[in-house]
């Protein structure tokens, strides 16, 4: 081992954390991705004082609708951002033990990403809950700016780059030039809105009640973003509301698809607005270069050829688009003239 590798071990970490509604992920400089998880934490229910933590992201995911009722198991963050202090701080310092170097005493320096255009609220309540978790500092990055870095964007340049993110909570398109988010519209509409809808659907067409986690495994099955010319179909087994006994049925991908229908137009509306509000210019670049969709709501089968239709500009799916946020924090940290030119003050 280089004088260099070892003086590196005793120093203190370099940590990326995306901290998602649906999922967080974990990067440190040196090793790279080192957690990737739920987003979920469950507690003993009490009247008063602080919570008392059962388990925190794979653990818990396993006890959402399943828990008894002293336990509760929810997401800390709503539609991207924090919806709960106690819990996500529990959260983050659960996330940063995955990141710890043994026998290294020196608190970590953290870079986290946020929504675009937050409020300075918000973002001092984030960067109080890195600190409080065990962070040195707190460094805030744009979550558009770190997908667009992770989808390999070249957000340095004059010509104009277009990130489509559909998470778990929310959507963001941006156009990104020389560093700068030029424009960005937000809808809180992602993943947790398709299960939602996908639940509600079912429940007013069939009388039957299902949970989230059901209405999830429909949307990974069959969910598509345009209809299909063969309908597929998945097994479900719900609750009738007549009887209140158990019943199975068949859904069909048309059914998903007329559950979520009126959310992904609200996700190409928005993508129209960021059109709309560019320069021609930059309108000319996109045109020619095109869009990335990256998030959970990337791997929804059609949604590339539904943008394309709807937008008419070129449109792709990142590689691998759970990760691409991740994999931007992960440049960023190797790259400090970057970090700098797109940290949040």
């Amino acid at each position: 081992m280089d004088l260099r590798r070892l003086l590196s071990n005793f120093s203190a970490n370099e940590i990326y954390i995306d901290l998602g509604t649906a999922n967080t992920l974990v990067v440190d400089r040196q090793t790279g991705l080192v957690a990737n998880e739920p987003s979920v934490i469950s507690y003993l229910r009490t009247s008063s004082g602080p919570h008392q933590i059962v388990a925190v992201g794979v653990q818990a995911q396993r006890q959402l609708e399943r828990t008894p009722e002293n336990i509760v198991a929810s997401h800390p963050l709503k539609d991207g951002v924090v919806a709960d202090l106690d819990t996500t701080h529990a959260m983050l310092k659960y996330f940063l033990s995955k990141a710890k170097k043994p026998f290294i005493a020196l608190r970590p320096k953290l870079v986290m990403s946020l929504p675009h255009g937050v409020s300075d609220i918000e973002r001092k309540a984030v960067r109080e809950c890195g600190l409080s978790a065990g962070a040195s500092q707190v460094t805030l990055i744009e979550e558009p700016m770190a997908a667009a870095i992770g989808a390999g964007l070249p957000v340095e340049s004059p010509r104009g780059c277009m990130i489509i993110d559909i998470g778990g909570g929310t959507t963001e398109i941006a156009v990104i030039s020389l560093y700068d988010i030029v424009h960005c519209e937000s809808v809180r509409i992602g993943g947790h809105a398709f299960d939602q809808a996908i639940v509600e659907h079912i429940r007013k067409t069939f009388q039957l009640a299902i949970g989230t986690q059901s209405a999830e495994v429909l949307k990974i099955n069959i969910g598509c973003a345009v209809p299909l010319k063969s309908v597929d179909s998945h097994p479900i087994v719900g609750v009738d509301i007549t009887t209140g006994l158990p019943r199975e049925r068949m859904i069909s991908s048309q059914d998903v698809y007329d559950a979520i229908a009126p959310l992904l137009m609200e996700i190409v509306e928005a993508s129209r607005r960021s059109l709309q509000n560019i320069s021609p210019e930059l309108l000319s670049n996109l045109v020619e270069d095109g869009a990335v969709v990256v998030g959970g709501g990337a791997l929804l089968r059609g949604i590339k050829q539904r943008l394309l239709h709807d937008l008419g500009i070129p449109t792709r799916i990142d590689d691998d688009p759970l990760t691409t946020i991740a994999r931007g924090g992960y440049v960023s940290l190797r790259d400090k003239f970057l970090l700098e030119q797109i940290a949040v003050d």
